[in-house]
């Protein structure tokens, strides 16, 4: 039922959906004329905001791209290889295989957002080279993971109330994670999303007839070119005792950083697929090569966040997120409020797709009607948290990564994740109203 439920999805949005850049191009001209229409913002003024907010994502713009090719580094080393072929063994059916990409990629996304992003494509990869399966919802599936991000170990909302000295400290105070992240309700939603969405992914299956099927030999990483010249550059570029030295170095560093109570964060995550990565290749050539297979798919990322960047800076300071923040959460009552917020956090994160970014433009809204409302104001910053995460199944922005690496484009997989945003959706929304 849900495979024939799936398929005008994924033919609409085939049809449909342009390319990630031109989707960024008309977000931009959606942000300006509402910023024009509903706040009254001058154009010069709203050109302004949008120009000036260009490069606010700058920073985080390089760490997306560190992530996708620290990541792809790693993975193309020859013992992550074998890892992921091993495990790779396991999905020798296709519904098989888009089960255990699903549950891999929902655990990694748990742990740590980038990793999961990177690893849940590099394993679909892997699976598709033993497996024959619909490629497009092998990648969809990986993707689809990601949804529990907000909810796992790096989220940000809940890090951040949980954090002394946060912004809005003087309003609710600090929030422990275990009112967040270990509550029940964060639990049971995790549980109940760990089971439905393998479930749904496989459910979606297309017959043999419809499947798009990629040979294994296209998925192939070209081989490293043999130098066998004696130059002293060239020994330097093999040397096995240069990568060692510097690889452990890191790891080293690595290692105190966590004893003296560091944690994951996107820079330690790069920092730890980075020197892994120069460790396991053993060479500089070898990873320099990887390197260079792993950049071809980054344009997409250094185009795109700067207009992503300009929109939120339009959304931020012509006042637009946060009217319409405020008129969602005007049907709002105390049980229903969390509910309220999880829609306008999953429609505000269109146009801002940062967890923390749209946390500081919700917040002054939310939470003063949840304290005026008597709500409970850790599950209505969860619920804020879980619409980010969940309107990212249809945000492009964050496929960027899963679909360099996997050589796809936007609309091959966002049929199958509508059919999720669906899904989870209701489940999500059941939960925060009864839990």
């Amino acid at each position: 039922m849900l495979n024939r439920a799936s398929q005008p999805f994924v033919r609409l949005v085939e049809k449909y959906l342009p390319d990630p850049f031109v989707l960024v191009l008309l977000l931009t001209l959606v942000t300006f004329c509402a910023a024009y229409m509903v706040e009254g913002q001058a154009p010069m003024v709203i050109l302004q905001q949008w120009g000036g907010g260009m490069w606010g994502l700058l920073t985080f713009s390089m760490q997306m791209l560190l992530v996708l090719v620290s990541g792809y580094m790693l993975a193309s080393t020859p013992v992550v290889k074998q890892i992921l072929e091993k495990l790779a063994v396991l999905g020798d059916t296709p519904g098989k295989a888009i089960v255990l990409v699903t549950l891999v990629a929902l655990s990694t996304s748990w742990l740590n957002w980038g990793f999961g992003l990177v690893a849940g494509a590099l394993f679909a990869k892997a699976l598709a080279r033993r497996t024959a399966v619909d490629y497009r919802l092998l990648v969809a599936s990986a993707y689809s993971g990601f949804v529990v991000w907000h909810g796992g170990l790096a989220g940000s909302i809940p890090l951040a109330i949980a954090t002394p000295g946060h912004f809005a400290e003087a309003q609710i105070g600090v929030i422990d994670t275990g009112q967040t992240l270990f509550s029940t309700l964060n639990l049971v939603l995790l549980a109940l999303l760990f089971v439905i969405v393998p479930v749904v992914n496989r459910l979606m299956l297309p017959d043999a007839k419809n499947s798009v099927i990629v040979s294994a030999q296209s998925l192939q990483d070209p081989p490293v070119a043999n130098m066998t010249s004696t130059r002293p550059a060239d020994k330097l570029e093999n040397s096995v005792i240069l990568s060692q030295l510097i690889g452990f170095a890191g790891l080293i560093y690595l290692g105190y950083f966590f004893y003296q109570g560091g944690s994951l964060n996107l820079n330690i995550v790069n920092t730890l697929f980075l020197f892994l990565a120069i460790t396991l290749h053993g060479t500089p050539r070898r990873l320099l090569h990887s390197l260079q297979q792993g950049m071809k798919g980054g344009g997409g990322i250094l185009i795109q966040f700067p207009f992503y960047a300009g929109i939120m800076a339009v959304m931020v300071q012509s006042g637009l997120a946060q009217t319409l923040s405020t008129w969602l959460i005007s049907f709002a009552s105390a049980d229903s409020l969390a509910v309220w917020s999880f829609i306008s956090a999953g429609v505000v994160n269109i146009f801002v797709p940062s967890g923390g970014g749209q946390w500081a433009v919700q917040a002054p809204v939310m939470l003063p009607a949840a304290i005026e409302l008597g709500a409970d104001v850790s599950k209505v910053a969860m619920a804020v948290a879980w619409g980010d995460a969940w309107t990212n199944l249809i945000q492009p922005f964050w496929a960027l990564p899963v679909l360099a690496i996997a050589g796809l484009r936007a609309k091959d997989i966002m049929g199958f994740c509508l059919m999720q945003l669906l899904v989870t959706g209701l489940i999500i929304g059941l939960c925060l109203r009864f839990l």
